[in-house]
């Protein structure tokens, strides 16, 4: 019996498994959890990465970089645009972007994890404005609020990041504007041997309807 809380003590701490008061130990599956597979990690790290390069893209000063004893002799000049600077403010707090997706469990493939509220919470919180008490065992402040799911993707992003950090800096020096970011880190390198398939998954239009976007288009 002792065993059977401290699991339950646990699991509840990590968010991983429920208990029930027969002492019934549900797992994550059981209970609607389902973290991210490595494939839907890399496909939102590279998403977002893309994105904040894309930010700090429309930059275009002109920056002194290294170090000089004196005045007289002038620091060397480089484009912002193509500098290391660039590359350090774009992957810092990356991962941390992730913080902003939800979970739309009215989808089952990559799609899922995207930001904003997912229809299933439209329609909670629709009931509630409407007067509806809607009990899903948590506070209504905390409906909003990363999932588990959410948060553990946070932790898999910086650790596949910490991975294939040599890879992204090698297509951001040597493959930028050639090839798909998506296709040179996750699919040649963070997924080498590992099904690829959640990288053509996506979203064809404001109403959620999925779709399989061809190999040559990325």
């Amino acid at each position: 019996m002792f065993l059977l809380k401290l699991i339950c003590i646990l699991g509840l701490l990590s968010r991983n498994v429920i208990c029930r008061d027969d002492n019934d130990i549900k797992s994550e599956e059981d209970v609607g959890v389902k973290y991210a597979n490595r494939c839907e990690v890399c496909k939102i790290l590279a998403t977002e990465l893309q994105n904040r390069l894309e930010e700090t893209g429309k930059v275009h000063e002109v920056i002194e970089i290294g170090y000089s004893l004196d005045d007289v002799q002038p620091k060397k000049k480089t484009k912002y645009q193509k500098s290391e600077l660039r590359l350090i403010e774009s992957l810092e707090g990356v991962c941390d972007r992730i913080l902003e997706y939800n979970i739309h469990k009215e989808r089952s493939d990559s799609t899922r994890f995207a930001k904003g509220m997912s229809q299933t919470f439209k329609t909670l919180h629709g009931l509630v404005d409407k007067g509806v008490k809607v009990d899903l065992g948590i506070p209504l402040e905390l409906w909003d609020k990363p999932s588990a799911e959410i948060t553990h993707m946070k932790t898999q992003c910086e650790s596949l990041l910490e991975e294939n950090e040599i890879a992204v800096e090698d297509w951001y020096w040597n493959h930028q504007g050639k090839e798909d970011l998506k296709i040179y880190l996750c699919t040649k390198h963070a997924l080498k041997g590992v099904d690829d398939y959640c990288l053509y998954e996506e979203l064809n239009n404001e109403k959620g309807e999925k779709g399989i976007k061809e190999r040559s288009e990325l």
